[in-house]
């Protein structure tokens, strides 16, 4: 399948967020609906179209019509397009992420009192200042990634483990970069 197919199967606001649902373990098109409060038949027809793609596949471990979602096993990131259509399609995603984000916070704030102290002393906000180049930005986020890579299964089959969405935004705080100087024309100073 192609990058751009790919791109565009993503960039619907019920498909993104199906995609983010995944993330946290297999789901039936039901379990999904309820979650994300919409209707199953929805939920169901946009798995597909997710399917056709190859971000998301059938694990074959439901039963009857209930068949179970789980992410493809390497779905992939979509590039920094230089098409403007991809850029369009790129920058609606990255907006509705930090919308779900956005929710998913909000979600957690409107609940937070009814959680144990423990657990409310481990969950919340941080925010880090650091000062890096791009080069170690990349590594910073690759170490990030390895982190949770370790502890993405670490509680499985523990009862008093959750569930833990944990998000990363990297915003620069400083204006950008002036582009380069362009060359003066020849025979100009």
């Amino acid at each position: 399948m192609s990058t751009d197919e790919r791109l565009a199967a993503r960039a619907h606001p019920l498909r993104s967020r199906l995609l983010r649902e995944l993330a946290t373990g297999p789901a039936t098109a039901t379990d999904l609906a309820g979650r994300l409060g919409t209707n199953s038949g929805a939920t169901s027809y946009h798995l597909r179209r997710l399917a056709a793609v190859g971000l998301v596949v059938d694990t074959e471990a439901g039963t009857g019509r209930r068949r179970e979602w789980a992410l493809a096993p390497d779905p992939v990131d979509p590039p920094a397009g230089s098409e403007p259509a991809d850029a369009e399609a790129l920058d609606w995603l990255e907006r509705d992420y930090l919308a779900y984000l956005s929710d998913k916070a909000t979600a957690y704030l409107d609940t937070a009192d009814e959680w144990p102290a423990r657990w409310r002393e481990a969950a919340g906000q941080r925010d880090y200042l650091i000062q890096v180049t791009d080069a170690q930005l990349r590594s910073f986020n690759a170490e990030l990634a390895e982190l949770a890579a370790r502890y993405r299964n670490v509680g499985q089959g523990n009862p008093a483990a959750k569930r833990v969405s944990v998000y990363q935004v990297n915003l620069p705080l400083d204006p950008p970069p002036r582009r380069a100087a362009r060359s003066s024309r020849p025979g100009r100073p």
